[in-house]
């Protein structure tokens, strides 16, 4: 049993079903809206016949009434297939005395998220961008799926400088099928970088959710006495007195954050920012709940 997963919390959740907002592509029959036309039980709409359709599809009733050929078309559903990609970075690391690392917090989300998808019957795979490398598990939806995500979770080692905009990149140069894309990263990155991968991803017809992890400390920058600072992607440290940066840093993080949400909203992603202290169901219902039910 892996401690990143508490199942009473699961069995909770699981009365929530997750859908999409947007339509994805599959390879079972599932529950959420497909960009093609199929023959579920849900109907769609009304088109012209075109020689060649399939006479079986032919509405009688609109044929005997208006003497016009007329074919019912109808929502294909798919199942979902979701990547979550995690980053790696040695930033991930950070925690303040009372809270776990933030990457302990990704792994909870991941873990708990993929465990509900599989459940449901949709695909879950994992992508975990570290300095230079990716990780990669293709999406399944059967159960055997879950143990080895799991465990390369468990895996995931920090290291280095983060890697996440040529992970993306790469992610959507690999995944052509749309799908619901899962990041969960504290984006402490260019900005302007992450903005042209999430660009990519958007054109390829991914659907985009921004888990944004931050500890406590790190918004509220509660130091008063000179402090050695360490930056731990690439171990450079400083040696400063928050009463002198303390406007300025409140400044920079408030610009930082105005940044990416007008980045997730240009890219028409989901923002979610979270802190570390947290509580994971209110964070996971979060999620679930903004992905309603198609009407």
């Amino acid at each position: 049993m892996h401690p990143f997963l508490d199942h009473e919390l699961l069995l909770s959740l699981s009365k929530i079903p997750l859908k999409t907002k947007r339509a994805m592509s599959g390879h079972v029959t599932g529950k959420h809206a497909s960009p093609h036309r199929g023959s579920s039980v849900e109907f769609s709409e009304y088109r012209k016949y075109v020689a060649g359709d399939d006479l079986r599809r032919l509405d009688w009733k609109v044929l005997a009434r208006s003497d016009r050929f007329y074919l019912k078309e109808y929502e294909a559903d798919t199942n979902l297939r979701v990547y979550f990609v995690i980053d790696a970075s040695g930033s991930m690391n950070f925690q303040s005395s009372d809270h776990e690392p933030k990457i302990e917090y990704a792994r909870r989300i991941a873990a708990s998220l993929a465990y509900l998808l599989v459940k449901q019957g949709d695909a879950a795979g994992l992508w975990v961008s570290q300095d230079q490398t990716t990780i990669e598990m293709k999406p399944s939806r059967r159960p055997t799926q879950l143990e080895p995500l799991f465990q390369a979770l468990a895996d995931i080692k920090l290291s280095g400088q983060t890697s996440l905009s040529q992970t993306l990149h790469h992610l959507a140069r690999k995944v052509p099928a749309r799908a619901l894309i899962v990041i969960i990263s504290d984006f402490f990155t260019e900005l302007s970088e992450l903005s042209v991968a999430l660009q990519h991803l958007r054109f390829r017809q991914h659907s985009l959710r921004l888990f944004h992890l931050l500890d406590p400390q790190e918004i509220a920058f509660p130091f008063e006495q000179a402090k050695r600072f360490v930056d731990l992607e690439n171990g450079n440290s400083l040696m400063l007195n928050p009463s002198l940066i303390n406007q300025g840093y409140h400044q920079a993080l408030q610009e930082f954050l105005k940044t990416l949400r007008k980045t997730a909203i240009s890219t028409q992603a989901d923002y979610q920012l979270v802190k570390t202290d947290a509580a994971l169901e209110s964070t996971l219902r979060e999620f679930l709940l903004s992905h309603p039910p198609r009407s």
